[in-house]
């Protein structure tokens, strides 16, 4: 259940976290990479979830595969096209893709920044081709290290004009956030908005770094900010933002059953929460679900859910002037 008078909006969705099962079996035959299996269907447990993964590293591992695959540029620029390709057919009409160029790029030694520009390109695309809107997020992959960062966030500011956000993502846990301070200073002065992975491998003091030191506006999961309520009343106070995922978030382990999750608490607190999809080809979702399952195992009715889908329009990274033409294009188009 959702408003269909409000546009959905995926705010949190990993664009190498959503490269069809299909491209990835057809990219390795047309690459000579050898997979595990040698039957599709056998395949599949290795790139998508089958059951509730014990951790977040865990969960993660499914991602692998498909960026083994991507041997050359044109690879990384047809799953880029083809996420825009899913944004349309998920009936989504706005989404900012996130995606980490080193990690795209490692397994065939590409140039990092050269699979930046080949993203972009094939967002571009895929945009003349699909009636959606997509923004481009960055990643900074910090289970790879504070180099590595460094090497990411270089190529990606080559390319700054095209992007409108960089995030921190991977292992929260071992590479807390006080590692890529300098990492931020630098994200600031380029004048790009800053949304990081907090409060899901660890806990609320994760999610009060990201936002004192590195400038966070908006928290991705942050499932761990509901244990400290002075973090709760700040985050509300300063209109820091909640990208909540509840499918992935009981698929990584992060809570282990449903009714656990904080997103109920999250709104009784007033803070600005959204519902996304993460990484839906890995998931086996799409954004739509996800409005059902809050509507089904928390019994949200269509206010709530209305507050949900407007709260993702406030929290976008889209000037105010791009607000109200979304909002005012889907409302003329619907009546």
């Amino acid at each position: 259940m959702y408003n269909n008078q409000l546009p959905l909006i995926d705010l949190h969705r990993h664009l190498d976290g959503n490269i069809r099962p299909q491209t990835i079996w057809q990219l390795a035959q047309k690459n000579n990479i050898t997979l595990p299996e040698i039957n599709f269907e056998k395949f599949l447990p290795h790139v998508t979830i089958t059951h509730n993964e014990a951790d977040l590293l865990a969960f993660l591992k499914k991602l692998d595969w498909g960026v083994k695959v991507l041997s050359t540029l044109d690879d990384c620029k047809r799953i880029a096209f083809e996420n825009v390709e899913d944004v349309y057919q998920a009936g989504i009409r706005y989404a900012e893709l996130r995606f980490s160029p080193y990690y795209m790029a490692m397994t065939h030694q590409l140039p990092v920044a050269d699979v930046v520009a080949a993203v972009i390109d094939g967002v571009a695309q895929g945009v003349k081709q699909f009636p959606v809107k997509i923004n481009l997020i960055g990643i900074l992959s910090r289970t790879f290290g504070v180099e590595i960062c460094q090497q990411e966030l270089d190529a990606l500011l080559t390319h700054k004009n095209h992007l409108v956000a960089i995030d921190l993502a991977g292992d929260e846990y071992n590479f807390p956030g006080h590692l890529f301070v300098e990492h931020f200073t630098q994200v600031k002065n380029a004048d790009l908005h800053i949304t990081v992975h907090a409060g899901e491998a660890a806990g609320p003091e994760s999610v009060w770094q990201a936002i004192n030191d590195l400038g966070a506006t908006r928290i991705g999961h942050g499932v761990n900010s509901y244990k400290d309520e002075s973090l709760m009343a700040y985050m509300h106070k300063h209109s820091i933002g909640v990208e909540s995922c509840l499918t992935s978030n009981l698929q990584t382990g992060t809570v282990k059953h449903l009714n656990e999750h904080p997103i109920t608490t999250f709104i009784e607190n007033q803070l600005l929460v959204c519902l996304n999809t993460d990484d839906p080809a890995v998931e086996g979702i799409e954004l739509k679900h996800e409005f059902e399952l809050a509507h089904q195992s928390f019994n949200f009715d269509l206010q709530t859910i209305s507050q949900l889908q407007q709260n993702a329009i406030d929290m976008s990274f889209l000037s105010n002037a791009e607000k109200r033409t979304l909002t005012s294009e889907f409302t003329t188009k619907d009546l």
